[in-house]
């Protein structure tokens, strides 16, 4: 066999996940202010193009924007008022620290818990590492 044969034979056999190249973009946050609260509408359509849970995306929001919120499907309340560029900034760290793979950049990954330690797993590469 020749090099250009082997190379086809390889990229055959890797998951169409490890082939994509589209971008993985996380929506910006939608909501609005309403007396001393901020409303959030799609957190979850944010939350279903990150597929983490709930509790865990909404805990690590909540804390780091030091703020009580409660959910009311299908919106979120936060307890004070907050900027949405500042909403935006924790999803996007969020993202980078929970999402996406360190090794390869892409998305495809799955929070998994053995003992008291967390890990993010890549599906695409099969990397494999403990999170905070």
């Amino acid at each position: 066999m020749d090099y250009k044969e082997l190379l086809v034979r390889g990229r055959s056999s890797l998951p169409e996940s490890a082939l994509k190249t589209e971008r993985f973009a996380v929506p910006n946050i939608r909501g609005h202010v309403q007396g001393n609260k901020t409303i959030l509408s799609n957190f979850f359509q944010i939350l279903d193009s990150m597929g983490r849970e709930e509790e865990h995306f909404l805990k690590y929001i909540l804390k780091e924007l030091a703020t009580p919120g409660e959910v009311k499907k299908p919106l979120v309340i936060l307890g004070r008022k907050v900027s949405a560029s500042s909403i935006n900034q924790k999803v996007n760290e969020y993202a980078q620290k929970y999402v996406i793979c360190k090794e390869c950049g892409k998305p495809e990954t799955a929070l998994t818990k053995q003992e008291r330690i967390t890990y993010i797993k890549c599906n695409a590469c099969g990397a494999r590492y403990p999170v905070n």
